[in-house]
């Protein structure tokens, strides 16, 4: 049997530091992934709501969503790595490509080279109200 918790705010345990419940409802992550695209076939490393991903070419892929969102006017930000571990890391450039509401397509690329290039490292979060 299902079992349901209905509340307006959430407090911690000392019943200080409220959060009303439409915070936790709309500002949360609906999506996010940590992917690996270096060797050029790309994996999760870790995701929330992402049934797949697939490569378009070099530096060029797609997120399939577990459940769509209900519009495609959800918000992505993403960042990517192109080398290099911990602060000295080669920052790449993120771009957001083609939105719909069960998919998300986007790029990397080296930063300031304008060229496509596959990330050792990913981190993409999409915000939005789900269908």
């Amino acid at each position: 049997m299902a079992s349901e918790l209905r509340v307006n705010t959430l407090k911690d345990a000392a019943g200080n530091n409220s959060v009303g419940m439409s915070y936790v409802a709309n500002g949360s992550a609906k999506a996010w992934q940590s992917i690996t695209a270096s060797g050029g076939t790309p994996s999760f490393n870790d995701s929330f709501n992402a049934s797949s991903i697939s490569d378009q070419g070099t530096g060029q892929h797609t997120v399939s969503f577990s459940s769509s969102f209900s519009s495609v006017n959800y918000a992505v930000t993403g960042c990517c790595q192109t080398s290099g571990t911990g602060q000295g890391n080669n920052s790449g450039e993120f771009r957001i490509g083609a939105l719909a509401t069960g998919t998300e397509a986007f790029s990397t690329a080296s930063e300031g080279q304008g060229s496509y290039a596959d990330c050792p490292r990913t981190h993409i979060h999409q915000l939005g109200d789900l269908a």
